[in-house]
């Protein structure tokens, strides 16, 4: 065993010139030669069809939306509002929200009056978004909703008439 170990210290200074240069020397030719390949480099020289590629990441449909002036916008009802846009927080208690139905936890609100709530519900307070996060519904039908949460819980408010079609907001 100490032959061996003799034998390794006894490399010549050549010889480990030789073995840094080539493991220097060996990864650099592999690269190279991998990298000019044919393969690579008709690859690099093909000519790309600009129609096929514009055809391949084409959308596979496209989404119209309909303008203000495809007709007069239908005012939804407070039930309508409430169980597409209030129900999603009113229903569960999310975020501590007052849920439909809980004269206890409406009792507070309802006291201070249905102008301040519909007040609230259209500018957002607390947790709660604008309009409910939903911004394409009117004041009027935002009170509606607010009259029909609160006499849910045992108010008695009075929701207001649907807004004329011309008057309507789009």
């Amino acid at each position: 065993m100490s032959n061996d170990a003799a034998a390794t210290q006894n490399i010549s200074l050549v010889q480990k010139a030789i073995i840094l240069l080539g493991g220097i020397i060996a990864p650099i030719f592999v690269i190279y030669t991998i990298t000019k390949s044919p393969e690579v480099a008709m690859k690099e020289a093909a000519v790309v069809d600009r129609t096929a590629v514009v055809e391949n990441i084409a959308p596979l449909a496209q989404v119209e939306l309909a303008s203000a002036s495809d007709g007069p916008k239908v005012e939804k009802s407070g039930e309508e509002v409430v169980n597409q846009s209030c129900a999603a927080c009113h229903g569960t208690g999310l975020m501590n929200s007052p849920i439909l139905g809980d004269a206890s936890a409406w009792s507070s609100r309802i006291a201070q009056g249905y102008e301040t709530l519909t007040k609230n519900a259209i500018a957002g307070i607390r947790l709660m978004p604008a309009r409910g996060g939903n911004a394409d519904l009117t004041d009027n039908e935002m009170a509606k909703a607010v009259a029909y949460m609160a006499n849910q819980a045992g108010a008695d408010f009075k929701a207001p008439e649907a807004a004329a079609p011309e008057d309507a907001e789009y």
